[in-house]
C-alpha cells in the first residue's frame, strides 16, 4: 500500500470535498493515463457520453479524475474537472498498458489501493472506468441499502442481485464508506500478493465466496447488465441501458471504434424518443462489432 504524505492527504481532501455531491460524501472517479486522452481518446467519448446522455452533463462536476501521469493531470485540468495525481515510484503509466502486462497489473492494483484510501477519509464513490459511457443517471438504479455494488461481465437472469453466482466487472461500481467496505478493499487490495499475476477482478471473483468476506455482512449487490451493460453482454433495450462498458475488448482502436458506435446510436436513438418513433430495431445496438 502506497504511504500517503500529509499534502497528498489534503490535497486528496480538498478535491473530494469540491467535488462531492449534495450529500457531501458522495463522489464519481475514474483513473486516467495518457495513452487514454490522446486527441479522439477514450476519455474525450467518455466526457461526451456525460454531455449527450439523459440528464448526466450535472454529473460531470462531481467526477474525479485520478491522473496516473502528468500527461492525464494536465489533461484533466484543461477540461476543468477535479484532478489529483496518482503517482508511483519507479513506474510509467504514459503508455497504453496491455491488457495483463506487468504495468497493465500495477496500474489496476494501484486503482484499487487508492479507492481505499477514498473510503478511509469517509467518501462514497462510483467508480467508473473511461471506458464506461454514462447514457442516464445510475443512482436511481442502485439499490438504496448495498454497501458495495457492481456491474458485471454476465448477469445470469437465473440468479438474483446478491447471488456470487454472477460475474462482476470491476470497471464499474457504487461502494458507500464504512468499515465494512474499508476491510473488504484492504482484503481485495492484498489479494495481488495471496494471487500474484492476477488482476484485480480475477481475484474479486475468488475472493468474493470467502469466509473473511461473508463475515463482514457486507451487503453486496450485482448490477444486472439490462441497465449497466457492456460489449461482454449488451444491454438489450435502449429503453433502459444507464451505461455501456467497452468491455471483453482488447486494443484501443477495437475500443475506440465501438464506443464510437455506440455515441452514434444513442445520439440517432435520442433524436427518435420526441417523436415517438422508436421500434424494436431503433431500441437495440449495432455494437459490439470490433469487441467482444
Amino acid at each position: 500500500m502506497k504511504v500517503y504524505t500529509n499534502d497528498e492527504i489534503n490535497k486528496l481532501k480538498s478535491t473530494l470535498k469540491e467535488a462531492a455531491m449534495e450529500d457531501g460524501k458522495t463522489v464519481i472517479i475514474t483513473t486516467l493515463n495518457a495513452a487514454w486522452t490522446e486527441p479522439n481518446s477514450i476519455f474525450d467519448l467518455f466526457l461526451e457520453s456525460f454531455r449527450i446522455g439523459n440528464q448526466t452533463l450535472r454529473l460531470l462536476n462531481h467526477v474525479v479524475v485520478a491522473a496516473l501521469d502528468e500527461t492525464a493531470y494536465a489533461r484533466c485540468l484543461a477540461v476543468k474537472l477535479h484532478c489529483f495525481a496518482v503517482t508511483t515510484a519507479g513506474v510509467n503509466f504514459t503508455v497504453e498498458a496491455h491488457f495483463m502486462s506487468e504495468d497493465y497489473l500495477k496500474m489496476m492494483w494501484r486503482r484499487i489501493d487508492f479507492l481505499r484510501v477514498v473510503l478511509q477519509l469517509g467518501y462514497n464513490f462510483v467508480f467508473s472506468d473511461a471506458d464506461v459511457m454514462w447514457l442516464r443517471d445510475p443512482f436511481p438504479r442502485f439499490h438504496p441499502n448495498a454497501d458495495f455494488q457492481i456491474a458485471c461481465d454476465h448477469y445470469y437472469d437465473e440468479l438474483n442481485s446478491t447471488d456470487v453466482g454472477n460475474s462482476p466487472n470491476g470497471g464499474f461500481n457504487y461502494v458507500k464508506s464504512n468499515n465494512k467496505t474499508i476491510k473488504f478493499y484492504k482484503f481485495w487490495y492484498m489479494g495481488k500478493d495471496y494471487f500474484p499475476g492476477k488482476h484485480d477482478q480475477d481475484v474479486l471473483n475468488m475472493i468474493k465466496m470467502d469466509p473473511y468476506v461473508k463475515n463482514l455482512e457486507m451487503e453486496i449487490r450485482f448490477l444486472k447488465t439490462a441497465y449497466f451493460g457492456g460489449f461482454c453482454e449488451p444491454s438489450k433495450d435502449l429503453d433502459l441501458v444507464i451505461t455501456m462498458h467497452a468491455n471483453c475488448c482488447i486494443g484501443m482502436d477495437n475500443k475506440i471504434h465501438d464506443i464510437q458506435m455506440v455515441i452514434d446510436d444513442w445520439k440517432r436513438y435520442m433524436k427518435l424518443v420526441p417523436n415517438g418513433e422508436r421500434n424494436s430495431s431503433t431500441r437495440s445496438w449495432t455494437v459490439p462489432r470490433r469487441c467482444g
